[in-house]
């Protein structure tokens, strides 16, 4: 009886130890990692094993292929298949995020000098941001008089838009093209829409064909409606890597470091990253986009937008009749940015509700201010003569009204914006014109 116990005794105590190995409460206990839970055992172990040979930062690439010639010498030809697959996908991923970093490292360094076409509030921000971003960074703002360039590189000051804040010492102003253009690594456009054209023209010889353009001015050439991806190859006279940036920005904001999101939308995938690296930090954060046509139309409309929520304003209406003109016109953008070929996503984000939002209800908005004014009984005249800034949805409203007939689409508020400022139709008409159409579904 003692033998037959003493041998029974270990064969009771593996079976318990099968058992709890088998049983739903130890697995979970099982602190083994598994990448999935399907397959043989020898199938999640290899995975696991190039998982961990490829992720770790300090193994060789030789050595994590040699890890995988090794596994694959003692598997079937089916574990074989699979494994390849997890490999390839890890070594893809492996390999972009690689290029990410490296890229991430090497355009702010490889970056020495910048060019800011257009010397106004927000080239200047812009300007100002990277040079903060790179101390030793050359950005060199091409302005259009003697005393601008003076009051910039003499008192650190630009002086007719932003006197109040101190440029980088990195920042400094010039009227003569070849000087700030020549060795750029980019080039910010800053200019005015309708000024655009002609001002390329005038600079073309001193800008490289392959220095990346990127554009921040929002609107469309009133006698054209072309967009500035369009303008801007037009008064190059050739095709120009481009990029848009796009968002709510205030250059006030931009100058005080205050947390801020844009956009930087390209055809080029690479392009777009390169930008979001290049001014990207713990203020700016930039997001990308290849909806060009988008972002474009989204900041050129929502300037027209502003103009009406301004009137709804100057007319002290309420905020009841701001906030139907203000969803009105959002579904009115929304209506011929699609139908011209923008994703109705690209509408919903920074460059479309974002700048809608705050170029409409807040007012350090240019656009708005002429609409509370005009609402307010002054003329545009007026209104244009005492402004040192554009306010660029005057000069786009005429070419929304065109492509409205181009594109077949009904656009009441857009429209009478358009009709306030050039036929001179009284803003309270056109709102009672507007609250008067037939009644129709939210849809």
């Amino acid at each position: 009886e003692t033998n037959d116990a003493r041998v029974a005794a270990p064969r009771a105590a593996t079976a318990r130890g099968a058992a709890s190995k088998s049983s739903p409460s130890s697995a979970r206990l099982d602190p083994r990692p598994r990448l999935r839970d399907d397959g043989p055992p020898r199938r999640r172990r290899g995975r696991a094993l190039v998982a961990r040979s490829a992720a770790s930062s300090d193994a060789p690439k030789q050595a994590a292929n040699d890890t995988y010639e090794r596994f694959m010498k003692g598997i079937s030809d089916d574990e074989r298949l699979s494994v390849k697959e997890s490999w390839d996908k890890i070594v893809r991923w492996a390999t972009r995020r690689r290029a990410y970093l490296s890229t991430k490292e090497d355009v702010l360094a490889s970056t020495k000098k910048v060019a800011i076409m257009g010397g106004g509030s927000f080239g200047t921000a812009m300007g100002t941001l990277l040079a903060r971003n790179k101390r030793d960074l050359d950005v060199v703002i091409l302005v259009r008089s003697d005393a601008d360039a003076r009051s910039i590189n003499e008192t650190h000051r630009n002086a007719k838009y932003l006197p109040q804040y101190e440029l980088p010492p990195s920042v400094r102003a010039t009227t003569d093209p070849a000087e700030a253009l020549s060795g750029c690594d980019f080039i910010v456009h800053a200019v005015p829409v309708q000024s655009s054209k002609a001002f390329l023209r005038g600079v073309k010889d001193h800008v490289d064909p392959k220095t990346p353009l990127l554009c921040l001015a929002k609107g469309l050439e009133t006698g054209t409606c072309e967009m500035m991806t369009e303008v801007i190859p037009a008064g190059l006279g050739r095709d120009q890597p481009l990029a848009v940036l796009s968002g709510p920005t205030f250059a006030v904001e931009l100058m005080q470091g205050l947390p801020t999101a844009i956009v930087a939308a390209s055809t080029d995938k690479n392009l777009a990253g390169r930008v979001q690296r290049l001014f990207a930090s713990t203020h700016l954060r930039v997001n990308t986009s290849n909806d060009v046509v988008g972002v474009e139309l989204s900041g050129a409309l929502k300037n027209v937008l502003a103009i009406a929520a301004g009137m709804i304003e100057g007319l002290e209406l309420g905020n009841n009749a701001l906030a139907a003109v203000v969803a009105q016109g959002c579904a009115e953008i929304r209506w011929l940015a699609t139908k011209m070929g923008a994703k109705p996503e690209t509408l919903s984000g920074l460059s479309g509700t974002g700048d809608i939002m705050l170029t409409c209800f807040v007012p350090l908005s240019r656009n708005r201010t002429v609409g509370v004014r005009l609402g307010k009984g002054e003329t545009l005249e007026e209104i244009l003569g005492s402004m040192t800034q554009v306010a660029e949805g005057v000069a786009t409203a005429p070419a929304v009204m065109k492509l409205a007939r181009k594109y077949k689409v009904s656009l009441p508020v857009l429209t009478a914006v358009a009709r306030i400022l050039e036929d001179g139709l009284d803003p309270r008409v056109a709102v009672e014109e507007v609250m008067n159409l037939p009644q129709v579904p939210e849809a």
